[in-house]
């Protein structure tokens, strides 16, 4: 099964990858999430469909108890951290099949650290935002693994990883809002 899965890798990526060079228009993609409904809930819990295509998936969401919410169901700050875990998971795995690199345990926690006060609006000296976060990723792989290969793995699957590269980064959001009719 693992060698299967190996030779899916490139198999599925060559030859998107030659797409993407000869036209690099075609490489451009959008990702999507959405609220649904909400309105007759309290205001600590909703309901979030993740991606643009209907997958017949909602993940409902809570908000933390230390802005007011009952923290019984991931909040958005969880949902951020989960982003970026999953996103640096499999850039390692696949690029470690990529690599010929056989993991035998891979888990990637990221921890996201924020003052809310900023947000309850106790202080408008503190920022609104995660002031600071740490992924661990704690990997291990077949005996005899030569530790240049890991290093190198590391590096592209951290280069590679669109979320922690955005996060780092940063970009612009733009936002638009409509009311009834209008736009706002």
């Amino acid at each position: 099964m693992l060698e299967k899965n190996r030779e899916d890798v490139r198999t599925r990526q060559e030859p998107l990858r030659e797409r993407y060079r000869e036209d690099p228009a075609e490489a451009m993609i959008t990702d999507r999430a959405q609220t649904v409904g909400g309105v007759n809930e309290d205001p600590f819990h909703g309901q979030v469909k993740p991606g643009s295509l209907d997958y017949g998936v909602l993940w409902p969401f809570g908000i933390h108890h230390a802005i007011g919410g009952y923290h019984d169901l991931p909040n958005p700050g969880d949902i951020l951290c989960t982003a970026l875990a999953t996103c640096l998971d499999s850039s390692v795995r696949i690029i470690a099949d990529r690599l010929d690199v056989t993991l035998t345990a891979l888990e990637v926690t990221v921890t996201a650290n924020v003052d809310v006060r900023g947000t309850l609006m106790v202080d408008h000296n503190v920022p609104v935002g995660f002031q600071s976060m740490h992924c661990h990723v704690n990997l291990q792989t077949v005996d005899g693994t030569d530790a240049r290969l890991v290093k190198k793995l590391l590096n592209a699957a951290e280069y590679s990883c669109v979320n922690l590269q955005t996060l780092r980064s940063g970009i612009p959001v733009e936002m638009s809002v409509e009311w009834g009719s209008n736009e706002v």
